[in-house]
C-alpha cells in the first residue's frame, strides 16, 4: 500500500477509534490527518510502522528512557479535538506548540490556516534540528521552530490563542498562563497524584479551569519544568509510582505480594463506556494519605503476580502493611463489575474500603473531574471546594460534581 492508502486507514481507525469512545472526529481535524504525511516525520521507519497507532520514539537516553517521541495518533487526534471544540475551531488563531516532533505542527499549522501562526518550540537542540529538517521535507516552511525552555516565556510579550503541551508535565508554570490571550486555551498532560491526563484549561483571570480532559501518557519534561517520579519494586516486574512526595521504605514491601490475597467486589454491571480514569482520580482524591499507583510488566501480570485494572497505572493504596488496588475487571457477557485486591494483616478491610469508594463514585452518578488551577499563593479562603494539591508554582483543586440523581462527597 501507498503512503496515502495508510494514511487514509489510519484515519478511519481513528474515527472508529472515537466513536468507540463516544467521542466525535472533528471533520477539520480529520482532513489534517488525512493531509500531512506523517512517514516524512518518521524518516527511516517502514511506512506500515509510520502509519501504526503507536508512538514512535526519537530519541533515548543510553540507560533506553525516551527523551522524544512522534505521539500516537489517537492521541494526537484527542488532543487537536479538544483544542478545536475549546476555542470553536482554529482557523486564524496563534499556537505555541511545547514540545517538537514536527507532526503535530504540521497538523496545528493546516488547522489554523494562512491567517494563524504556529511556532514549536522544545528544549533539546536535537529535537529541534530534526523537527525542523522533518517540517521543511513536508512544506511546512512557515512554522517558527525555536530552542528553549518553556517553563520561561518563549517570545515575551507575544499572547497565543492556544498552548499546547506535547510533553508530561507535573506542573503549570505560570508563563503557560500568562502567555495566553484573555479568552485563550491550553492544552496540557500534566501528572497528579502520579497519573496524566490531557486536560484543557481556559484562563479565568489568575486561575484556570479545565473543560475536558482524556487519559494520557507522554515523554517527561526536561529543564527547569522537569520533576522526577520515583518508583519502589514491590516484587519482579512490579512497581510503585511515587510522584507527591511520598516516602516508603522499601523494606515494608518486602513479600507482601506473597500473601494471600482478600477481594471484594462492587456487585455491579457497567458497559464498556464507563469513564473508569475519572474513577481512577476520584479514588486518588478520597485514598490520598496512602494513594501510590501501581504498575507491572506483562510477565509478572502473566505469572499471576498482580492483576491490576491498567498495566500502565492502576490505583492504589499502601497502608499499615497492606496492599490494595483496583483490579482488573470482571466480565460477564459485555457488562463488567469493579474489584479490589489486597495483601496484608489488613487485607479484606483494605480492599473493602476501596469497593466502597467505588460504589460511591457510581452513586454520585459517576461523575467527571473538573481541575481548577491557581497560583501558589493563593490563600485557602479563596481556594473552591475539592482536593487540594499544592506544586511548585500552583495550587490544584480537584472537585466532582455529582448528576441530579447523585450525591457526591
Amino acid at each position: 500500500m501507498s503512503g496515502g492508502d495508510l494514511r487514509n486507514a489510519m484515519v478511519d481507525r481513528l474515527a472508529a477509534d472515537h466513536q468507540a469512545k463516544n467521542l466525535v472526529l472533528r471533520p477539520e481535524v480529520e482532513a489534517a490527518m488525512r493531509t500531512v504525511p506523517r512517514e516524512l516525520f518518521t524518516p527511516g521507519l517502514p511506512l506500515e510502522e509510520a502509519y501504526a497507532n503507536t508512538a514512535v520514539i526519537t530519541k533515548r537516553l543510553p540507560s533506553g528512557e525516551s527523551l522524544s517521541s512522534v505521539s500516537a495518533p489517537f492521541l494526537v487526534a484527542e488532543m487537536l479535538g479538544q483544542a478545536a471544540d475549546a476555542l470553536g475551531g482554529l482557523a486564524g488563531r496563534s499556537v505555541l506548540e511545547i514540545g517538537s516532533g514536527g507532526y503535530n505542527a504540521s497538523l496545528l499549522r493546516e488547522l489554523v490556516g494562512p491567517a494563524g501562526s504556529v511556532t514549536t518550540v522544545d528544549i533539546d537542540s536535537d529535537v529541534t534540528d530534526r523537527a525542523s529538517k522533518c517540517l521543511a521535507a513536508a512544506g511546512y516552511h512557515d512554522v517558527t521552530v525555536i530552542c528553549a525552555d518553556a517553563e520561561h516565556p518563549v517570545v515575551p510579550g507575544r499572547g497565543y490563542d492556544l498552548i499546547i503541551v506535547t510533553v508530561g508535565a507535573w506542573d503549570v508554570p505560570p508563563a503557560w498562563r500568562d502567555q495566553l490571550t484573555d479568552s485563550g486555551v491550553l492544552i496540557v498532560p500534566l501528572r497528579t497524584f502520579g497519573m496524566t491526563r490531557s486536560w484543557t484549561l481556559r484562563r479565568d483571570g489568575n486561575r484556570m479551569v479545565s473543560h475536558s480532559h482524556r487519559q494520557c501518557g507522554f515523554v517527561s519534561m526536561q529543564g527547569d519544568g522537569a520533576s522526577e517520579v520515583r518508583y519502589v519494586d514491590i516484587a519482579d516486574g512490579v512497581h510503585l509510582r511515587l510522584d507527591e512526595g511520598q516516602w516508603i521504605d522499601p523494606a515494608a514491601t518486602e513479600g507482601l505480594l506473597a500473601l494471600p490475597r482478600a477481594e471484594a467486589w462492587a456487585g455491579v454491571a457497567l458497559p464498556p463506556r464507563t469513564m473508569l480514569s475519572d474513577l481512577d482520580l476520584w479514588l486518588a482524591a478520597r485514598l490520598r494519605e496512602e494513594f501510590v499507583v501501581l504498575s507491572a510488566q506483562s510477565e509478572a501480570i502473566e505469572a499471576g503476580t498482580v492483576a491490576p485494572s491498567w498495566q500502565y497505572g492502576a490505583p492504589a493504596t499502601l497502608r499499615d502493611g497492606t496492599f490494595a488496588y483496583r483490579s482488573a475487571l470482571a466480565w460477564t457477557g459485555k457488562l463488567f463489575d469493579l474489584g479490589s485486591y489486597a495483601h496484608g494483616p489488613q487485607a479484606e478491610a483494605a480492599a473493602g474500603r476501596m469497593v466502597e469508594h467505588v460504589r460511591a463514585w457510581l452513586k454520585a452518578g459517576s461523575p467527571a473531574p473538573v481541575l481548577n488551577v491557581l497560583p501558589a499563593h493563593t490563600p485557602d479562603g479563596d481556594l473552591p471546594d475539592g482536593t487540594v494539591l499544592d506544586k511548585r508554582h500552583s495550587r490544584l483543586v480537584l472537585t466532582f460534581t455529582p448528576d441530579e440523581k447523585g450525591n457526591a462527597e
